[in-house]
This record gives structure tokens, sequence and C-alpha cells, in this order.
């Protein structure tokens, strides 16, 4: 299958809680952003949290008002430039913590799953339709084709549902087709509306565990007007 779309496994077809995980996003989430609750948040955090809302909602502004490769270039540099990368022990003391965007702001530091995640809040919030919004867990092939592979995870941006998604990765400062991507193998991807296989090892993670993650990091992007 690859990186083209593919049929959903909604909530009737998923087993136990996990549908419950579906139901709270696919009722929960908007393609706006509320600027009061998100300075609100801002001042609970402190000076470096207002003004990181600030250029966020700069950011959330300019781009509502460019098409949908605008917006993926804009919200992708933004993230990009500001966040450095470093992995959770190192800035949350823990194994896998799943940031809000504002937090990760504040930090300025932040792993693959925090930049994916603020990319698609900011992409959702300027305008871009959900339904065009995937996280993706890959396998990233490091340092070339013979390099190791590790888990990692992108956004992918479709224009069209057959169409060759727009990658954002914080692992390259620009946004490239999936088709000149070879060094990435997608392995499942999840949005507001369901979770896809891909066609990968499950080495990158049980889907269910990282839905988990993903519904908790909801709560708290909602918490800050998103």
């Amino acid at each position: 299958m690859g990186w083209a779309l593919a049929q959903s496994l909604r909530c009737r077809q998923a087993a136990g809680w996990l549908c419950v995980v579906f139901g709270v996003l696919m009722c929960s989430t908007s393609q706006a952003w509320d600027a009061q609750k998100m300075q609100s948040a801002a001042r609970a955090r402190g000076p470096q949290a207002i003004a990181s809302a600030e250029a966020l909602q700069a950011l959330l502004l300019r781009a509502a008002e460019q098409d949908d490769k605008e917006r993926v270039r804009l919200v992708n540099e933004f993230f990009n430039r500001r966040v450095a990368f470093q992995d959770d022990m190192a800035v949350w003391g823990v194994e896998d913590y799943w940031a809000s965007p504002l937090e990760m702001l504040v930090k300025g530091r932040g792993d693959c799953e925090d930049y994916a995640i603020a990319k698609y809040f900011s992409l959702a919030a300027s305008g871009v339709p959900m339904v065009k919004l995937r996280l993706v867990y890959v396998q990233a092939r490091l340092g070339g084709a013979n390099g190791p592979q590790q888990a990692h995870l992108v956004l992918a941006y479709y224009d069209t549902p057959a169409g060759d998604p727009l990658i954002l990765d914080n692992l390259l400062s620009d946004v490239r087709p999936a088709s000149h991507r070879p060094d990435l193998t997608p392995v499942f991807s999840f949005n507001s509306d369901g979770l896809w296989q891909g066609v990968g090892a499950q080495s990158a993670g049980d889907p269910v565990a990282r839905l988990s993650r993903w519904r908790d990091v909801l709560g708290k992007a909602r918490a800050e007007g998103f």
C-alpha cells in the first residue's frame, strides 16, 4: 500500500477502547484556534510561553491567508527553526512523552513526535482539512539507503487521496514528496478519523499504545486553544 491513502479502521471495526480513542478525536478537533484560550494557557506558563504563543498565533494568521502548500511550507519551517531536536529523556526525564505545541515551544526542544504533532495542529488551525493530514510512523534509514533503521514519526500532507504526499520532517529543513524520500518506509498512520496499516514491520511501536498518547496530547492541545 505504501503512502497511498487507504480505508480507515473506523470505530466499528476496531476493538475495545480503541473506539473510545477515535470517538474522542472525531468529536474534539476543529479547523480553527481559540486565541483567547491560547493566550490564557500561555500566561499560566510565564513570559516564555507568552512570547511563544504570540509567535505561533502570528504564524497561524499568516498561514490562514495562504493556499495549502504554502501553509505546509510555513508551518514546517517555523517549527524546524524554533525547536532543537532532543529526546524525551533529556527534555522531560521520561522515555516517551508527547508534548503539546505550546509545551514544545516553551522548552525549545522536542523529538520527532513533538514536531509532527505541533505541525498537525497548526496546519489544521490554519485551515488545512484534517482529511489531508496523516501522522505517519515510518522506519527511517539514517545516513542513506544502507544505514541503520530507526522508528520515526513524520507528518504527511495529501493534496489528493491518490497523490504523492508531502512529508514534513524534522530531519530535513525542506518539505519533499514521499517519492523523494526513499529513506522512509511507512508502518502505520493516523489522524482524527482512524488508523491505517502501512507496509513496514511493526517495530515502530504498538498502534494502540501510540494512539493512547495521541488522545492525551489532544486534550492538552484543546486546552491551548486548538
